[in-house]
């Protein structure tokens, strides 16, 4: 069993005041203030080029904003970047590493750059992940290879993690490996940021979440209140034309259409009176699933221009 580890006391762990990064060809983050508490995990959601990855690199000063400030363990994000470094773990989103060297070679090699570690626990990392160390990076699955880099990412105990979309393209099994190690880090004390493109992937393990659209901020929500307003799509098919005003009428359906034997229902909140009125009909098919990005921020927070 993993000790707890006890770091120092901030009034947040990542501060953004007022941040904005333009890009010369369009795009960026425009006016983010956000605030990342010690411990917990934050989802940021977004569709593909909202600036998730943009703001990852702001904070870790690859990338410099054209106005506002950033603050991490309440050192300042500019002059003290190396300090800042030194304290945290980062998997960014398009994951490369030398092809030619094993799993062992790469992870040796980061263990140097941190001043040397336990390798003891590097292994441990490893076993934790069924990640073998010594065949080539080349001959890794990409979910192995993501494997690699979170082993990495993990090593000397960082106090934050910043994780873009780390369980992209990745298998069922392997995404839960990853968000157990999520947890496991977060119950420890570290700060994980978390930037994803699916809501499912955050409610999974996020307390709250922020939504970028076209590079600002629309909400900062708890994740349980997002989930009880998030709205669900329901299409069903019947062996007879359904009763329409049964379910029109059930909690939380704000909108109910038919055509012949066919229903569509649009659903805020909980399904289980929907799922208990299907269960006294005859169904021939259904699908139940989550809005896209772009349906949720619509029927939540309307059009946002940058």
């Amino acid at each position: 069993m993993t000790a707890s580890i006890e770091y120092p006391v901030e009034t947040a762990t990542v501060t953004m005041d007022h941040v904005t990064k333009l890009y010369r060809g369009g795009g960026g983050v425009i006016d983010i203030s956000l605030s990342i508490e010690p411990g917990e995990i934050f989802g940021f959601l977004g569709p593909n080029g909202a600036g998730k990855t943009t703001t990852i690199r702001l904070i870790l000063d690859f990338i410099r904003p054209s106005s506002g400030s950033i603050r991490v363990f309440d050192l300042d994000s500019k002059s003290q970047s190396v300090a800042i470094r030194g304290r945290l773990g980062y998997i960014p989103g398009e994951l490369a590493l030398y092809d030619r060297l094993t799993g062992r070679e790469i992870l040796s090699h980061f263990a140097y750059l941190r001043g040397g570690l336990s390798w003891a626990a590097v292994e441990s990392r490893a076993e934790e992940f069924d990640l073998d160390l010594d065949r080539p990076v080349r001959s890794l699955s990409r979910g192995n290879r993501q494997k690699v880099g979170l082993v990495a990412a993990l090593m000397g105990e960082p106090e934050l993690l910043l994780l873009d979309e780390p369980t992209s393209g990745l298998d069922p099994l392997v995404q839960q490996q990853v968000q157990q190690a999520i947890r496991k880090a977060a119950s420890n004390g570290c700060t994980v940021f978390l930037s994803s493109h699916a809501l499912s992937e955050v409610g999974e393990i996020a307390g709250r979440v922020g939504l970028i659209r076209e590079g600002r901020l629309v909400a900062v929500e708890r994740v349980t209140d997002l989930q009880q307003r998030s709205i669900h799509l329901v299409d069903a098919a019947f062996s007879s034309p359904p009763d329409i005003a049964q379910f029109a009428s059930l909690p939380g359906v704000t909108k109910c259409e038919s055509l012949g034997n066919l229903m569509h229902l649009e659903v805020a909140g909980s399904l289980n009176a929907i799922v208990a009125a299907l269960g006294t009909t005859t169904l021939t098919n259904l699908s139940i699933r989550e809005p896209s990005l772009e349906e949720l921020f619509l029927a939540f927070y309307g059009q946002v221009h940058a």
